[in-house]
């Protein structure tokens, strides 16, 4: 009996998350985020250090990392660019870094790839891998 009531709580609680993370509204994007596209991709990631975050609309993890680049772009201070590429925009960029799942953040350096992060990690994390790189 306990049993059940602990995994019908925890259905409810399941249902509720997951409802909650739907209706979650967009956070508006930074104003120091680069919009990658195939356009202007290489120009872009050419010199220094980049961080791209490769999301789509309808990815939930994506919308809960979305605050953290934010933060991310607002803190770099000049010591890397922050991009976004949409995947369902940009497939040929997707491709080109076998994006296979997404969140996928990618860390390059002078256009070359230097690490790749799957998953939603914290600020400090992603600042770290910069200045490391």
């Amino acid at each position: 009996m306990i049993i059940g009531i602990a995994m019908l709580l925890f259905i409810v609680y399941t249902f509720y998350t997951i409802r909650k993370v739907r209706n979650m509204k967009d956070v508006p994007e930074s104003k120091k985020i680069v919009t990658l596209t195939k356009a202007n991709f290489e120009h872009q990631v050419k010199n220094g250090v980049v961080l791209i975050d490769f999301w789509a609309s309808w990815c939930m993890p994506c919308k809960m990392l979305a605050p953290v680049i934010n933060d991310v772009a607002e803190e770099v201070n000049g010591a890397a660019k922050v991009g976004k590429i949409n995947i369902e925009e940009q497939k040929e960029l997707a491709s080109k870094y076998s994006v296979r799942s997404i969140p996928t953040i990618i860390l390059l350096k002078n256009g070359k790839e230097v690490n790749r992060f799957v998953g939603v990690k914290t600020k400090n994390f992603y600042l770290k891998q910069i200045h490391s790189t």
